[in-house]
């Protein structure tokens, strides 16, 4: 197992690019997993550039009659090179010698439905089992990968500077609480100025704000009344674009109301907070000769179409961009030179004990968008915590003493990748069952020494598509057989009956 471990834009596609033709010319099959296949066009036309051909690709956008194709083709040993999602995992190679996660951190590799996997671990085991190499490629690896590097399981392969001698972007903070926007702004003067400065250079720029939507609540300015989902625990977001109000945990959607239903007020509501779609409006009336594109997963019409967005961006038709985390796909364009992060805090503020990680490894893959082919790359960082470890590791670029610092903190609380988790959520139509039928799984769970049961409690969304919701979280040493654990508690415990539904996931990567 190796750890491709280099900074954004050193190269690591090439090099990785050169095990792929190496097995090739030894007439095996390569695999490259991707979190976002059916988003990397760029990455496609590199591939072809330097082998003359596509590869096959498997993904969920994919035809059915193309998927038989391209399944019979990898059976039949007639394609060298897949690249896929996660599911291409388990495509029936004739004979796989090669297996690539490239972005090996990303979440999008954990299957949070139906059998739950970790396609990264998944592929650690197959390598392991045929005996065949394994790259893990990333700027920022997972904990668990760092770990497993640091001890010498995985071979590590550093690349600490970018292609062509291109320097990596300066990082500033911007403390909100010194600097405040305008009044119903959200970008502070000073990026304002930055983001124009680069714009007269003819250069492009980025503003991150990782929130869809318009704005994330609606409230009534008369009597303070709130639009929910009827269905979830959750505010309605505002879609300005679509002009609804629109949950994004069950999809429910509503026009905008002209009265409050509370107290009949007419045209009292107040946006508050921003998404992308807010921050176009504010970037359009700061900017307003700039070619500005809204980059957001909710606005995908086709996968063609956002490929051609993507390539518009590249080619420059674009000055400045405002984007989510799609952004952050390891796209490459020239012209960006500056990324302005608008809400660096966003992520860090719940009960994921990997929001530091996470949030850490989204700022730095967005800011690493920036510099990389010429000029000079400037990132900025709005934030009300300038003194927070994530921010001061951004700031000061030193990415080893934030791992080092993380580290230490997740081993003493016995988080993975030092102890394991389980996740048992509990749901149900009636709140009364749920409740009881919880307790009940929670009284039968066997007592050892090494085990913490921790709940039942409601769950951070306590409702979702009209059921309630509680938690128990179970906490084991690394060494704990905590399969067989969960085996002998279900085989002793209460089943559920009704509504009510038990989904059991181990090693959790999500914690709503």
């Amino acid at each position: 197992m190796t750890l491709l471990d280099g900074v954004t834009g050193s190269g690591k596609t090439e090099v990785y690019f050169e095990a792929v033709a190496d097995t090739i010319r030894r007439g095996r099959q390569s695999l490259i997993l991707m979190p976002e296949i059916a988003l990397t066009a760029q990455f496609l036309d590199r591939f072809a550039a330097r082998f003359g051909v596509r590869p096959a690709e498997w993904h969920s956008e994919l035809s059915p009659r193309k998927r038989a194709r391209t399944w019979r083709a990898v059976a039949d040993g007639e394609v060298s090179v897949v690249v896929g999602a996660r599911s291409a995992l388990f495509l029936p190679y004739a004979d796989l010698g090669l297996i690539v996660v490239d972005e090996e951190h990303d979440q999008a590799y954990k299957q949070e439905d139906g059998v739950r996997y970790h396609a990264r671990d998944m592929a650690v085991v197959r390598g392991h089992v045929a005996h065949i190499p394994v790259v893990l490629s990333s700027a920022t690896p997972s904990l668990e990968t760092e770990v497993n590097a640091r001890r010498g399981r995985y071979k590590r392969l550093h690349l600490p500077e970018r292609f062509g001698g291109q320097s990596m972007p300066s990082v500033e903070a911007i403390d909100l609480r010194r600097e405040r926007p305008p009044p119903g702004r959200f970008i502070a003067p000073s990026l304002a100025g930055a983001v124009q400065t680069a714009l007269e250079r003819g250069e492009q720029a980025l503003f991150f704000l990782n929130r869809r939507g318009y704005a994330p609540l609606t409230l009534c300015r008369a009597c303070g009344f709130r639009f929910s989902c009827p269905n979830c625990d959750a505010w309605l977001v505002d879609h300005r674009f679509r002009r609804q109000l629109i949950c994004h945990h069950c999809g429910f959607a509503m026009p905008h109301p002209a009265a409050c239903p509370n107290c009949q007020a007419m045209n009292s509501f107040a946006a508050i907070g921003p998404g992308v779609e807010r921050l176009e409006e504010e970037v359009r009336e700061l900017f307003p000769q700039a070619r500005v594109l809204v980059l957001s997963s909710d606005l995908v019409v086709t996968v063609d179409r956002l490929r051609a967005e993507l390539d518009d961006v590249a080619a420059g038709r674009f000055d400045i961009v405002i984007g989510t985390q799609l952004v952050a796909k390891g796209h490459h364009f020239p012209k960006l030179n500056l990324v302005g992060i608008v809400d660096a805090d966003l992520g860090l503020n719940n009960g994921d004990p990997r929001a530091a990680e996470r949030t850490f490894q989204l700022l730095h893959q967005v800011v690493g968008r920036a510099g990389r082919d010429a000029g000079i790359g400037h990132g900025y960082l709005q934030t009300h915590q300038p003194e927070h470890p994530v921010m001061r590791a951004l700031i000061a670029q030193d990415r080893e003493a934030f791992y080092s610092a993380e580290i230490v903190a997740r081993e003493q609380a016995g988080y993975p990748p030092f102890g394991r988790l389980a996740s048992l959520v509990i749901s149900g139509e009636d709140k009364h069952d749920t409740q009881s039928f919880a307790r009940a799984l929670a009284r039968a769970a066997p007592a050892d020494d090494g085990v913490r049961v921790l709940g039942p409690a409601d769950a951070p969304l306590s409702l979702v598509r009209g059921r309630h919701r509680l938690r128990l979280l179970v906490k084991a040493p690394r060494a704990f057989d905590l399969s067989a654990y969960l085996r002998d508690w279900l085989a002793a415990a209460p089943k559920p009956k009704g509504s009510l539904k038990l989904d059991i996931d181990v090693d959790p990567q999500s914690f709503l």
